[in-house]
């Protein structure tokens, strides 16, 4: 703003120009942090998998939100994906971040199967009680991060880096409408044609369901 000011001939320093736009109410327009804290009347919940070996899919489902660019402000993407697998069972796009896409993203998960823990962060789209009622209604327990533990959550962080390298920062979305089908054909891509290392070099889509299928003839 300062730049732009200049180059109109008004000459104000940084400090200024700063104190003009609080006074004018104006501010830049870009993802803040700590945008997704708890509300104080949510129900935080324990985080469940300290020590667990995760062998086998629907044992463990995760869920997180990311921000991607527009040409005129951002959007907010949020996956659930299998953790054993990798295998993204749906994804959700939304202007806002209030909890209503989160919800939808569970939802059309839960038409594919049922985990028997679903981990989250802290944010208040996963502690607000429309989400969490979801998974209790199907008698799914919950688990979140500690507070500043990113870490805990690892395998959807590995997801995001995959998906901006290999989608966001390589595709220019003018609105909402393109960003949704051009994830849509990356997702569709990462599942069904994409090989982690870490799978044997099959496909998430493959591991997850020879893996479900091994599973329902151990059971």
């Amino acid at each position: 703003m300062r730049d732009e000011l200049a180059a109109q001939g008004h000459l104000l320093g940084r400090d200024h120009v700063r104190r003009l736009m609080g006074v004018l109410g104006l501010e830049a327009f870009y993802p803040k942090p700590r945008l997704r804290l708890p509300d104080r009347e949510h129900q935080c919940y324990p985080y469940l998998l300290r020590n667990l070996a995760i062998v086998r899919p629907d044992q463990v489902w995760c869920s997180d939100i990311t921000y991607i660019r527009l040409h005129r402000g951002f959007a907010y993407l949020v996956a659930v994906m299998d953790w054993f697998s990798r295998y993204v069972l749906s994804w959700d796009l939304s202007l806002s971040l209030e909890s209503d896409f989160c919800i939808r993203a569970l939802e059309a998960a839960l038409t594919i199967g049922r985990p028997e823990i679903f981990n989250t962060d802290q944010g208040c789209q996963y502690t607000a009680l429309g989400f969490t009622q979801v998974l209790a209604e199907v008698q799914v327990q919950i688990s979140m991060d500690g507070r500043g533990r990113a870490f805990d959550n690892i395998m959807i962080q590995r997801l995001w880096r995959t998906v901006k390298y290999g989608e966001v920062f390589l595709t220019d979305y003018g609105h909402l409408f393109a960003a949704c089908e051009s994830l849509d054909e990356y997702f569709r891509f990462y599942n069904e044609r994409g090989r982690p290392t870490s799978l044997a070099k099959q496909t998430p889509a493959a591991f997850y369901w020879h893996g479900r299928t091994r599973t329902a003839k151990a059971g």
